[in-house]
């Protein structure tokens, strides 16, 4: 049975003592469920948040993530952060590719290629994110877009570094606007990824 990911992008928001709360109160209801692992719960925190709320978890019920990463390994980047020092602080993911990503801070499938290989060097699962816009959707040309968007961020990853990949479907004109998105038009763009990624995998 596959396993359901339930993961949470905190973005911009809380300073580090209320994320710690906000962690520990979402740490205590997951106690509760009695999930037989059949869920893996994902907050994915401010960058100053991540060494607190690792220790405030019980990282075998809730797992912490990294809202983005730099695509260098290290040097004159001023405020970026690695996915060394990320990896440093015990946390788990990294959410690539967001839609606020690529859409205010210019982060291109090229970019988000070398964010992966950043992932995959240090230990890290990264979360690739894709998603169409309205436009894009209302043209009908939804899966072109997704599939490209995939293809191109995995152009240089194999099966093996797959297994360690989520893929999360968010499309664009559902986040902020107030439309979401149907669970039949996610499950319709679950089963395109399921279908074409795993033809072009054997390729590589």
């Amino acid at each position: 049975m596959r396993k359901k990911i339930v993961a949470g992008n905190w973005k911009m928001n809380t300073l580090p003592n209320e994320g710690v709360e906000l962690a520990k109160t979402i740490n205590e209801y997951v106690k509760t469920l009695n999930q037989d692992e059949k869920y893996k719960v994902i907050l994915g925190v401010p960058f100053t948040h991540i060494d607190k709320v690792v220790q405030a978890v019980d990282l075998n019920l809730v797992s912490v993530s990294a809202q983005d990463c730099a695509m260098y390994e290290s040097g004159a980047y001023t405020g970026e952060v690695s996915a060394k020092m990320i990896k440093s602080a015990n946390c788990e993911y990294a959410i690539i590719g967001h839609s606020e990503r690529r859409q205010y801070f210019g982060d291109t499938d090229e970019v988000i290629a070398k964010k992966l290989e950043m992932c995959y060097n240090n230990d890290l699962f990264p979360i690739l994110c894709c998603g169409e816009k309205l436009e894009e959707r209302e043209n009908n040309s939804h899966f072109e877009v997704v599939e490209k968007q995939i293809l191109n961020a995995l152009i240089n990853v194999n099966s093996e570094k797959m297994q360690n990949t989520i893929i999360a479907y968010e499309p664009v004109w559902a986040i902020g606007t107030g439309k979401t998105a149907s669970p039949e038009q996610a499950q319709e763009m679950h089963e395109f990824i399921r279908k074409f990624y795993p033809k072009n995998m054997e390729k590589k």
